[in-house]
This record gives structure tokens, C-alpha cells and sequence, in this order.
């Protein structure tokens, strides 16, 4: 067993299939980012086709999850999977999401006031910049649909955000460093070294999101670190499951809005 910072006693072949099935899953994503451009929403425009992406996605991830666990057969305690800190994992993860809002937007302040400051950029050129760099969320989601079906709506708010964003990418990830800390355990154990490899984890979670442009990378990226850090401080997948899905939720939630009120930022 590998708790704390002792080394695992499965071989360690059994843990590089671990690893490549469970921390390649991503893969294709960061390639379908980086070289193909979406002609439609990945999650479609209708309730049904959401559920069938959805299924599809979430069956997906857990035969290649079940394929990599019985190769390593990593425990609960390897994979982050016991359930901390008890009640205080639905409040703790609230909070953090709301945290990272909070930090997005001094992060944001920061740059802007930066590049202006620096008169690298003047004002109407950051109008343009910020136009052409923002999220391209509808390689993601139908705004229309979000807008006017309300089944879809809701399926965006619940399903999308806490079990395909959520609780998958969450498993993704404390299977991903449960592997990286099996197979180079003199780099990963400690707590440094955990830390570099969430930053690692991060950077390709952030790539996977490049379908969606630069920004929602670097964005997902900062959120993939955020998140990763509270999975290791707790030592528990959970409190990062919860601030992930309210995090995705909330932002799901204010898409009509955002799209009513300021129509340039979105096709």
C-alpha cells in the first residue's frame, strides 16, 4: 500500500498501465484542441443529445478507469476516494468555488491594470483582444438551448457539472497523481513533489480545454491547480468534486445572462 509517503508494493508495470489508460484518458482531447476546430456544440442542442454525450462520455471514463484500476488494483486511500472532512465537504467546497472566483477576478484586475499601466496594450485594443480571446463556450454549449429548454438547462446545471465535470474529472485526477506517485515515488511522495505534479496534471487539463481557445485554457489550467491543492490538503477527491460542480454550475447558470446582456462575447 502507498499511504502517506510509502512506496506501493504492486509492480510497477501494473501501474504504468494504470497510468497511461487513466492519465491518457485526456489525450485525445488536448489533440482534438490543438488541431481540430468544432462545427458544432460537443454537448448538441437538445436535451437528448446531451443525455446520449453525456452517457457516452461517463461510460467511456469508467470502463477505461475499471481497466486501469484492475491493473494497479489502487486503493481507496491511494485513489483520494475517503470522505473528508465529513460534513464539512459540502460547505468546503462551496466556499473554495467561490474563492476561486474571487481570485479569477483579482488575477484578471491585476493583468489588465498591468497592461495598461505599461501601455503595452491601450484601452480599445484590449476591447479587441478580450473579444478575440474570449472562451469560445459555444464549442462547448448551445446558448439557445440554454436559453429556451429548460430540461437542457437543468441537465447543464446538475448532470454536465457535478458527475461529467465534477466527479469524473476529479476521479481523473486523484487516479492520475495515485500513478505518478507509484512510479517515481522519490519525485511525487513528498508534499513538494505532489505539488509539482498537480501543477503537471494541471497544465494537461488546461490543454484539454483548448477547444475552447487560450483563455479558457489558462483558465482551466489555474482552476486544475486550485482544485488539485485542495484534493491533496484533504487528502480526499470530495471537497474538490463539490467545488468543481458549483464552480461549472454557477458559470452554466450565468451563461443566458451574460449572453442577453453582452451579445459580442458569444456567436
Amino acid at each position: 500500500m502507498m499511504n502517506g509517503s510509502r512506496k506501493s508494493n504492486v509492480p510497477r508495470w501494473r501501474w504504468w498501465i494504470h497510468f497511461a489508460l487513466i492519465g491518457g484518458y485526456f489525450l485525445p482531447g488536448v489533440a482534438r484542441g490543438l488541431y481540430f476546430v468544432p462545427q458544432h456544440p460537443a454537448l448538441t442542442g437538445s436535451a437528448r443529445g446531451l443525455l446520449v454525450v453525456c452517457g457516452f462520455n461517463l461510460g467511456a471514463f469508467a470502463v477505461v478507469f475499471l481497466l486501469g484500476w484492475l491493473a494497479s488494483r489502487a486503493t481507496a486511500e491511494e485513489l483520494f476516494l475517503p470522505w473528508r472532512p465529513g460534513w464539512w465537504v459540502l460547505p468546503l467546497g462551496i466556499g473554495y468555488s467561490i474563492a476561486f472566483r474571487v481570485i479569477l477576478a483579482v488575477v484578471g484586475i491585476i493583468t489588465i491594470l498591468f497592461l495598461v499601466v505599461t501601455r503595452l496594450v491601450d484601452v480599445d485594443s484590449l476591447r479587441n483582444v478580450a473579444v478575440q480571446i474570449r472562451p469560445r463556450v459555444d464549442h462547448l454549449v448551445d446558448f439557445s438551448a440554454l436559453q429556451t429548454n429548460r430540461i437542457y438547462y437543468w441537465l447543464m446545471l446538475t448532470l454536465v457539472s457535478f458527475v461529467g465535470a465534477g466527479f469524473r474529472e476529479e476521479l481523473w485526477r486523484g487516479a492520475t497523481l495515485a500513478g505518478m506517485r507509484a512510479l517515481w515515488p522519490r519525485a511525487f511522495l513528498s508534499p513538494t513533489g505532489e505539488v509539482i505534479a498537480i501543477i503537471v496534471i494541471a497544465i494537461g487539463f488546461g490543454a484539454a480545454h483548448l477547444s475552447m481557445g487560450i483563455l479558457a485554457a489558462a483558465v482551466a489550467t489555474l482552476l486544475g491547480l486550485f482544485l488539485g491543492l485542495i484534493l491533496i490538503v484533504h487528502r480526499s477527491i470530495w471537497p474538490a468534486v463539490i467545488a468543481h460542480g458549483f464552480f461549472d454550475a454557477t458559470t452554466f447558470a450565468l451563461l443566458p445572462l451574460v449572453a442577453s446582456r453582452v451579445p459580442h462575447l458569444h456567436p
